[in-house]
């Protein structure tokens, strides 16, 4: 066989998926429609696994929020960050007690609207607060806590502007000039500073996740000795393409040992340490699996139009953001060549495209040819996937799915269209015409 058609079989075979953790992908699809987001509970307990080593594994349920995803991270002991009230509210239908040393929630954000504010004083839930009116509007309400400051370190890293946590263009966090003020204010109003959280970025690489660790050192120095707690934050990189590198966690943690150690040698006592990823836990577990519903030919270009949209995945629309893309096809694969296709959705936006960059440029992909039918899988899809949701063009929200102990488990049933519209009403004096 020429070397040619050699590497063509294998990159036919690289592009096919049958099955997602031993189920029929084209099964799935049939018992539960599309689109449809599957999950592999196996996948998010290596995850949580792979960082044992710290003291605390806190989960940015802003990933992938579905209540069996939060039991099933609980359940597998890790803890879990929130960044709202309804994510509060979800840790606690999901089975986690509000308080709890560590805290089992903390509240993570940069203000504190009405809602969330009620419900921590009400719950007692440890507040990580991220500008100094959230400390101001805490201590009125609830003096006597332990708080946790989250810092502006004054740069940042990510894999897009959007995903760009630190630095004088993002909004997060105590800015690092103003912490005197912060820990003064958290004294006058009666609040103990016991924990210092940094976070950069998303998609960060060693080089910029090794320089939170100084960052934090030198902020908890500064709070001194009240500091019980330092959290590495997240962003924890994960790979989406062969080119992507793995993350050595064991080269990472050590960074971060080594940093909590000098901590504990100038403070005289234990100093708990934290990581809180989102992404690297439910990403790689999860999948949008598609039913490709036409091919078409504009100009040159060939489209493989399926009916996922970025209503349903916003990712490669908002970032850029690559996905790797498989077939399930109907019938035999080996009689599909391969060619180069636009991957698109249904929605009435030039944009609704699957296989672009950043600036919106459409791009193609590799892919085997398709007919309607097939089902085209989109990895990596477990984080800000469904999180990300909406209902534009009045489509309604997938189905999810968790394959977990050998069976498919239906998390959430697709969205009817009775569920779209409930809420909304026609005023009375609309009702007949306008008279």
């Amino acid at each position: 066989m020429p070397d040619t058609q050699q590497r063509s079989d294998s990159q036919l075979r690289n592009l096919i998926r049958t099955e997602i953790a031993g189920h029929d992908v084209q099964q799935l699809a049939a018992e539960f429609g599309t689109p449809v987001y599957v999950y592999d509970a196996a996948t998010i307990a290596q995850r949580i696994a792979d960082l044992a080593q710290f003291d605390v594994v806190r989960y940015a349920q802003k990933a992938c929020s579905n209540l069996a995803i939060i039991d099933l991270v609980r359940r597998n002991g890790a803890l879990v960050d929130s960044v709202s009230a309804g994510e509060i509210r979800r840790a606690l239908a999901a089975g986690y007690s509000p308080q709890g040393e560590p805290p089992p929630i903390v509240y993570t954000a940069d203000i504190f609207d009405r809602a969330s504010l009620d419900l921590v004083v009400q719950h007692d839930v440890h507040v990580n607060c991220g500008s100094i009116d959230m400390i101001e509007q805490l201590g009125e309400r609830a003096p006597g806590r332990n708080i946790t400051l989250r810092i502006n370190p004054g740069f940042g890293h990510g894999h897009s502007q959007k995903t760009n946590t630190g630095g004088e263009s993002s909004k997060h966090g105590i800015w690092h000039e103003r912490l005197g003020l912060a820990c003064g204010r958290a004294e006058y109003r009666g609040l103990s500073v016991t924990g210092v959280h940094v976070h950069i970025g998303s998609g960060t690489d060693m080089e910029h996740l090794a320089q939170v660790c100084g960052a934090v050192e030198k902020f908890a120095t500064e709070v001194g000795r009240s500091v019980t707690s330092i959290s590495a934050g997240g962003g924890l990189p994960i790979r989406y393409t062969e080119d992507d590198s793995s993350i050595d966690i064991a080269a990472y943690y050590a960074l971060w040992d080594q940093t909590r150690n000098r901590l504990q040698d100038a403070f005289g006592h234990d100093v708990r340490l934290e990581i809180e990823p989102g992404r690297y836990i439910s990403a790689e577990s999860g999948y949008l699996v598609t039913e490709v519903r036409a091919v078409k030919q504009i100009g040159d270009r060939t489209f493989y139009l399926v009916d996922a949209g970025f209503n349903n995945l916003a990712r490669p629309v908002m970032y850029g953001a690559y996905h790797p893309i498989s077939m399930a096809p109907v019938g035999d694969p080996a009689s599909r060549p391969l060619q180069e296709a636009v991957v698109g959705g249904p929605l009435c936006e030039s944009g609704d495209i699957f296989t672009q960059r950043e600036g919106g440029y459409v791009c193609t992909r590799t892919l085997p040819a398709a007919q309607v039918g097939d089902m085209l899988v989109i990895e990596c899809a477990g984080a800000y996937g469904f999180a990300m949701s909406s209902n534009y063009n009045s489509k309604p929200l997938a189905a999810e799915v968790l394959l977990s102990d050998g069976h498919p488990h239906l998390i959430r049933r697709r969205q009817t269209f009775d569920d779209i519209i409930r809420g909304e009403q026609i005023p009375a004096h609309a009702a007949g015409g306008g008279k």
